[in-house]
């Protein structure tokens, strides 16, 4: 398009990277109202954030993968705490993160933390961290043989076989991702961005370049509209392949809960990777082990979750269901090794779904010429969205924006790779 021409940038996908390239795309040097008009489509009625990005764990991690892709992003993650005073507002902070292995107390029968229907799927946190035994040095004193750093009270030391850090002392960070999802849209909103509430049905296009989206008004399955498009940003997720159906995008569901502790409880910030051996129990009889993350956040609450299962993806994210005992199986879980926990009340049972790449590798972030040009895609993120989501709207903004990346080499993410 030439330079004099009005951009309509519609972006399909109200989640953490929809939300963060609306407020990237707004930041631009060369961005006004009067010039460039920027949508948000969401599916939900409820508002931006009500898939994984709000119920996620919120790990930020500089040994996160891939690493291209999380070289931009950590930084960015850190001026834009700064900018906007992350601290207060969305719970940004620097954090101790380790693995954790040992032995879990008696609960009764605890499930396996998967939902029914699904067979269990890894989330593969880890997978991006090349030794975990030995990625840093922790910057706590250790209490004991097993390197329970002193600080880290809210685990039964005796139950405790080994700690091992994961990353040094700025490594590894936090947000909540419910508020950091939200504020990025509310900031994008003070700039111009405009929402609209509607599920996306087509992506419309002539002449082999994007013209607009097609979407269907809530509650009203038989009226559909279409808004002007110039360029499209399709960052919707798990539900992305419903508007490019060629994209190699399945659907993991993830369990958690929310615990909030005894008011006179203090919850030191850790997040943990733990294997947990729990007791034998007349359904097994060796003892099932489980490995639950746990994540300590600063208003005290504390968020767990489970392993992933290959449930179907509903059409509409307000539509996911929580299996409840997938939510008390993680309860349990991260109560056999913490009284702080056990005693604590659980505030939120959820569940979400998490876009992965089905081929491997990933997530898909670049313009995909061969469908149309003006269509960008920014998917596949796994459990690393929230993580990832400020390099990703850098780059997805320098498209845009100047019509190539500079920011990096994110070539092997390229969609003509994928597609």
């Amino acid at each position: 398009m030439s330079q004099t021409e009005h951009r309509n940038i519609v972006i399909v996908g109200g989640g953490i990277i929809g939300c963060t390239t609306a407020y990237y795309l707004s930041r631009h040097p060369s961005y006004t109202p009067d010039t460039t008009t920027i949508t948000l489509v969401e599916a939900s009625a409820h508002g931006p954030a009500q898939g994984a990005s709000g119920k996620a764990g919120g790990l930020v991690a500089k040994w996160a993968y891939p690493r291209e892709l999380v070289d931009i992003s950590f930084p960015e993650h850190v001026r834009l705490a700064e900018e906007n005073n992350g601290a207060e507002r969305w719970g940004w902070r620097f954090v101790g993160c380790g693995s954790w292995e040992g032995k879990g107390e008696e609960l009764g029968e605890s499930g396996s933390g998967v939902g029914i229907g699904g067979q269990k799927k890894s989330l593969e946190k880890t997978l991006g961290l090349d030794s975990p035994s030995n990625a840093g040095s922790s910057s706590q004193t250790s209490r004991d043989e097993t390197g329970l750093p002193d600080d880290l009270k809210w685990v039964k030391d005796g139950l405790t076989e080994s700690y091992s850090p994961m990353s040094g002392p700025e490594g590894t960070a936090q947000v909540h991702p419910y508020l950091f999802t939200t504020s990025m849209f509310e900031l994008a909103k003070d700039k111009g961005v405009q929402l609209v509430t509607g599920s996306a049905t087509s992506i419309e296009r002539s002449d082999g370049r994007v013209t607009g989206v097609s979407y269907r008004v809530p509650n009203d399955g038989s009226e559909q509209k279409i808004i002007p498009a110039t360029h499209v940003i399709l960052s919707a997720g798990a539900w992305s392949p419903s508007l490019v159906p060629s994209l190699p995008i399945s659907a993991t569901r993830a369990h958690s809960v929310t615990i909030c502790p005894k008011p006179t409880v203090t919850i030191s910030p850790y997040v943990l990777f733990t294997e947990i051996q729990l007791p034998p129990t007349k359904s097994s009889k060796r003892g099932r082990i489980v490995t639950p993350e746990i994540y300590a956040r600063p208003d005290n609450e504390v968020y767990a979750c489970g392993p992933g299962d290959d449930s179907r993806l509903p059409d509409n994210v307000d539509n996911v269901e929580v299996d409840q005992k997938a939510c008390e199986s993680i309860r349990e879980h991260v109560a056999s090794i913490s009284q702080e926990l056990r005693e604590g009340t659980v505030e939120k049972r959820q569940a979400c779904f998490l876009p992965v790449v089905s081929i491997g590798g990933g997530p898909v972030i670049g313009e995909a010429e061969k469908i149309a040009r003006g269509l960008y895609i920014a998917t596949g993120h796994t459990c690393w969205g929230i993580c990832n989501a400020p390099g990703t709207a850098k780059v997805m903004a320098e498209l845009v924006m100047d019509g190539k990346i500079r920011s990096g080499n994110l070539k092997k993410l390229s969609p003509s790779r994928f597609l």
